[in-house]
């Protein structure tokens, strides 16, 4: 009788043991899918990034392709024009020289306007404080959108990789305002709390759609390369951004701290000093070619 008592536990625990072994199993099959679905979505929210942001290079390119055809070709072509009948009349030619005069210092403006929209040389020169002014009035003039800018007075140089971030979001969200929110006014302020860098941007318009906020906030796909390159620029410097939109208009908040963008240049330049040591310590031998 025992040995039957004892053979019956031994049958119980060897069934809960393929039980929980078979629960075992079908939990690690079940985080198996779970975790193949999940880089399936970011594979797939990758390459649809990447689509896009190509497709934007593109229409970027057609762009500047045409203000280069519709304004500065037209200013040049009709420049040459006068030139070349000021080569052929023999009347006085101060009326042709004074047109030609008018068309090139066109030319000349815009191409000093394209150049600074591609790369302001003030960001580099004078910091974002005043590049943000120069962009922000221009935006203002251009759009026909009152834009008021709130910086501090006292504001010094951030490590360049802040300031490129912070202004390149502000190109973007600006333009992002003037296409989409049919806003009449927009407010742009930048704060500096102790390690951390706040720019926030926020306009009176019609706001985003809740279920593009939904998507951008689940995955950031599907939300259009705007809003998805802005939030990659924070986080690459270990800043987030938040999109906050309502009937009212929509604040966009992005927080980035200065220490970290610190330790990342320290730590870039650091990699690339020794680096240079190591070529330093073990020069590549260059064969003799003149011996040949």
């Amino acid at each position: 009788m025992r040995a039957a008592l004892i053979a019956r536990q031994r049958q119980y625990e060897i069934r809960d043991h393929l039980r929980e072994r078979e629960a075992a199993e079908q939990a690690l099959r079940r985080a198996h899918d779970i975790l193949e679905s999940q880089v399936e979505q970011r594979t797939a929210a990758l390459r649809l990034l990447s689509a896009r942001l190509m497709r934007v290079q593109d229409e970027e390119r057609r762009r500047i392709a045409r203000e280069l055809h519709d304004s500065l070709g037209q200013y040049l072509a009709a420049a040459k024009i006068n030139l070349d009948v000021l080569a052929t009349e023999q009347h006085d030619p101060a009326i042709y020289l004074r047109e030609a005069q008018s068309l090139i210092d066109r030319a000349i403006a815009d191409t000093r306007t394209l150049s600074h929209l591609l790369h302001p040389p003030l960001l580099d020169e004078a910091g974002f404080g005043t590049a943000a002014k120069w962009y922000v009035e221009g935006f203002g003039k251009r759009s026909k959108i009152t834009t008021i800018l709130d910086i501090p007075p006292t504001l010094h140089r951030l490590p360049s990789e802040i300031e490129l971030a912070l202004f390149r979001i502000l190109q973007e969200s600006l333009t992002n305002v003037h296409r989409h929110s049919q806003a009449k006014k927009v407010e742009v302020s930048l704060a500096l709390e102790g390690d951390k860098v706040t720019l926030v941007v926020e306009d009176h318009g019609k706001g985003i759609p809740r279920e593009v906020l939904e998507r951008f906030a689940k995955s950031s796909t599907n939300v259009g390369v705007g809003l998805a390159g802005m939030r990659e620029r924070a986080k690459e410097l270990g800043g987030t951004l938040n999109v906050d939109s309502g009937k009212k208009g929509t604040r966009l908040t992005v927080v980035i701290p200065i220490r970290a963008a610190d330790d990342s240049r320290d730590k870039e330049k650091s990699e690339v000093e020794a680096s240079a040591h190591a070529d330093e310590a073990h020069p590549s031998v260059i064969p003799n070619q003149s011996a040949a």
